[in-house]
């Protein structure tokens, strides 16, 4: 499994790994009923704690993306899409807010915000 851990981030190495795992779910990359490594062998090829796989495991589940047997390992859940989108879209209307905090601050217009973002999404579809 091609999980990168950035030493210099903000985020802790569980949800780093979190949030890759869900990426690779959502965009198709780990296919429903998948196994997923076991946490013994993430930790060990990611060479960080079994309990900080643990935690992003118990996320996972808790969020609904995986389900775990015991002795059998963890599989990738059937997602609901429209339920996933409506998260996705709460997390980001919670980071436009934030966007919006800092744009105040520093007196940025609507008109280049929208130019910035307008960018942004235009350099991502190259």
């Amino acid at each position: 499994m091609d999980i990168i851990i950035k030493n210099n981030s903000e985020s802790p190495i569980y949800e780093q790994i979190k949030e890759q795992i869900k990426a690779m779910i959502l965009n198709g990359n780990l296919k429903e009923g998948e196994a997923l490594p076991s946490m013994r062998l993430l930790a060990k090829e990611l060479r960080i704690s079994i309990i900080t796989t643990k935690r992003a495991y118990e996320e996972l589940e808790r969020e609904g993306y995986i389900e775990s047997y015991t002795g059998k390992g963890s599989f990738v859940k059937a997602i609901n899409r429209e339920m996933v989108k409506e998260t996705v879209i709460y997390e980001i209307e919670e980071l436009f807010d934030e966007i919006l905090d800092k744009a105040e601050i520093a007196k940025i217009p609507y008109e280049e915000l929208s130019q910035i973002l307008k960018t942004l999404y235009e350099e991502r579809e190259k």
